[in-house]
């Protein structure tokens, strides 16, 4: 015997000759559906193999040496941009006092209109007092002249607020300060008594713990405190509350409109203070978050690949008089503590990964169209099967 011989004893797909196949019109309405069948179910197959879905994965954060960018806009009707001053410091020893760069305050007409007057910097009474002799050199009335004057002159009003609040000192509203009087400063903060502001802009910040906050009055260190001076905040006839809305807190860019996530857990938050010696403070867990598209790797830069972070946040209010808690009678608050508001980040260990993949691979893909051929072809054989032999039967029937 043959080696072709053998073979053919091992083939599974037996054949009929021409003679003895039977053609039917059931069977070709099958066939058609079959095709018809076949060809929705490949597509499908085809459609979710070109669909990408995003999977999120946790790992633990190796980056080191990174800023967290921050975004804020923010809205105080009551206390005017004058009163409000923007810190950061974090557990290294670094701080961030009365913020300029990338930060701008907008006056607000008095509340509830609420409407923009002008967008200044932070520092409103900026004077290069280009009218003044060129060796003109400013006192500092006592203090020490700003770091950033090498001249040792204070030139401004600024300067010597400033300067006064280097070494703990209240300023007032600047009465025979030279400067003060020449920009009209205590004209200039009346007109503003009844006035709200804005802050909106970005920071960068150590990725370490820390804390930025909004409070009144100049900020300054004193035996190893951050105090500010709070003279004309308790001073002013209109009692200013840090009643605010966050209009937005984000720590990076929004991820893409695919990825399922909450939105940030603070924007569009409305706080009430009835006082003016009230404080808010936020306590904020930072996740670091990445996107990666199709493709891209976590030490790739591809394009379309984001790098921000999520929070979660608990909140809480207090009275700094003092004394019992108007909603919670058995809770006591201390007395005493800076009215504003307070931001505390903590940074996860923890980084959550989005990354885009395919839902099926090509090899899951021709799987699937196989299945669909083999499967769809023999339950239409079956179908046909039933269909010629039912005829044949009723057939039979109707001779006999």
């Amino acid at each position: 015997m043959g080696r072709g011989s053998r073979l053919t004893r091992l083939d599974a797909f037996t054949k009929t000759v021409e003679d003895a196949r039977v053609r039917t019109t059931s069977g070709g309405i099958v066939t058609l559906v079959s095709l018809c069948v076949v060809f929705i179910l490949v597509i499908g197959e085809f459609r979710e193999y070109r669909r990408i879905q995003v999977l999120p994965e946790l790992v633990v954060d190796k980056a080191r040496g990174e800023q967290l960018p921050i975004t804020l806009n923010i809205t105080f009707p009551h206390i005017p941009c004058e009163l409000l001053t923007l810190d950061v410091m974090d557990v290294s020893g670094e701080q961030q006092s009365s913020i300029t760069h990338g930060v701008r305050l907008t006056r607000l007409t008095p509340f509830p209109e609420s409407k923009p007057v002008s967008a200044t910097s932070l520092n409103l009474h900026e004077d290069t007092a280009s009218h003044l002799d060129p060796a003109y050199c400013g006192k500092c009335y006592g203090a020490p002249a700003p770091e950033k004057n090498n001249n040792g002159c204070c030139q401004t009003c600024d300067d010597v607020r400033e300067a006064y609040a280097s070494i703990g000192w209240a300023f007032g509203k600047g009465e025979g300060v030279e400067q003060c009087e020449r920009e009209h400063y205590a004209e200039r903060l009346e007109e503003m008594r009844e006035e709200g502001c804005n802050i909106a802009g970005h920071l960068s910040v150590n990725k370490v713990i820390g804390n930025f906050h909004i409070a009144p009055g100049k900020s300054f260190s004193s035996a190893q405190m951050h105090v500010h001076d709070l003279n004309q905040y308790f001073a002013s006839p209109k009692e200013h509350t840090f009643t605010h809305t966050i209009h937005r807190l984000s720590f990076g860019p929004d991820l893409p409109a695919n990825v399922k996530v909450q939105r940030n857990p603070l924007d569009d938050t409305r706080q009430v203070a009835h006082e003016r010696s009230f404080n808010f403070m936020y306590f904020i867990k930072v996740v670091s978050t990445s996107y990666l598209p199709l493709g891209a790797s976590e030490n790739s830069f591809t394009s379309g690949t984001v790098e921000t972070h999520q929070y979660s946040v608990t909140s809480h209010k207090r009275s700094l008089m003092g004394g019992a808690d108007k909603e919670h009678a058995s809770t006591i608050h201390a007395r005493g503590g800076i009215p504003g508001v307070f931001f505390s980040y903590d940074i996860s260990p923890m980084k959550v990964i989005n990354r885009e993949v395919r839902a099926k691979s090509f090899t899951g893909f021709l799987t699937g169209v196989c299945a669909v051929i083999g499967g769809t072809l023999t339950v239409a054989a079956a179908i046909d099967r039933g269909l010629y032999e039912g005829g044949m039967r009723v057939k039979k029937l109707h001779q006999g």
